[in-house]
């Protein structure tokens, strides 16, 4: 008999009790640990709970975004997600993948793997992560088109170069290696790649972190408007409300490792329930 979807297909992506632990997995952490504590690390044990009992769901359309200081959690529940740290407990089911049946955490590293080819893909605050510095810009774009199947060499050097002028990179540098570019350049050449093979799920950690203002916001008109052209499900995570303003629709606070508050954008912009979000949104306005 065949199993049913655990999740709808309005849901592109449903997160159920993510957790992640850094150390032994000790219920008295999860007890001394968190908001109420202002810890994450467990004085006791020494453990860390990066994250706890986790829950979201993202429709395809719809951007999610994570805010929170640094070691909040929120960059852990990322890449729990995108497969680059295994997690503690719960369940990531992906309406592409399986039709949502299966949880994707649950996968061998290697089908993690497959699914990073055309399911789900990542676009790291450090270029670095995402890209091949010392391959060229249409290289680092043809490594997932060639993993995805594609033979033809001129419909690959085709597909890069469109993608790379969507992304607003100069086509005489697509045989440029990667190394010799700008940060933000970098980071134009990684959302290519990110978008080489048409994911319906894109992860965006910190993208513009690191960027001086001006690269910062190219960039973030770039995202949001591919965004708003490829129906994507996405997920920012970001400490910059600014970022989340731009490019989201809902929006969950994290603080040492727990979500504090879930909303739409607008409301918890201007009537934050939470006492460590209107910390971060008196911060941000200030």
């Amino acid at each position: 008999m065949t199993q049913s979807p655990i999740i709808t297909p309005q849901a592109a992506i449903r997160v159920r009790g993510l957790s992640k632990f850094f150390g032994p997995i000790d219920e008295g952490a999860i007890a001394r640990t968190g908001p109420e504590f202002g810890t994450a690390r467990d004085p006791l044990s020494g453990s860390i709970v990066a994250a706890w009992d986790v829950n979201f769901d993202v429709a395809a359309g719809e951007a999610l975004g994570i805010v929170g200081e640094s070691g909040s959690g929120k960059s852990t529940v990322l890449r729990c997600i995108a497969g680059d740290q295994p997690s503690s407990a719960g369940s990531v089911h992906l309406m592409c993948h399986d039709e949502g049946r299966t949880n994707v955490l649950d996968l061998s590293p290697a089908a993690r793997r497959k699914l990073r080819i055309d399911q789900l893909s990542v676009v790291y605050q450090d270029p670095a992560e995402g890209l091949s510095l010392g391959v060229t810009a249409g290289g680092n774009i043809a490594d997932p088109l060639t993993a995805a199947g594609w033979r033809n060499f001129e419909a690959i050097r085709v597909r890069a170069r469109d993608l790379l002028d969507r992304t607003e990179v100069p086509l005489d540098r697509m045989d440029d290696i990667v190394r010799n570019f700008s940060g933000g350049m970098r980071q134009r050449v990684q959302i290519a790649r990110a978008l080489a093979n048409n994911p319906p799920i894109v992860l965006l950690d910190e993208p513009t972190t690191g960027l001086d203002a001006s690269i910062a916001s190219g960039v973030l008109d770039l995202i949001r408007g591919l965004l708003e052209e490829l129906d994507l499900a996405v997920v920012v995570v970001s400490h910059d409300f600014a970022v989340i303003e731009m490019l989201t629709q809902r929006c969950i606070v994290m603080q040492h490792g727990r979500v504090v508050e879930d909303a739409l954008t607008d409301q918890l912009l201007e009537d934050p329930q939470h006492p460590y979000s209107q910390k971060l949104v008196t911060a941000a306005r200030s």
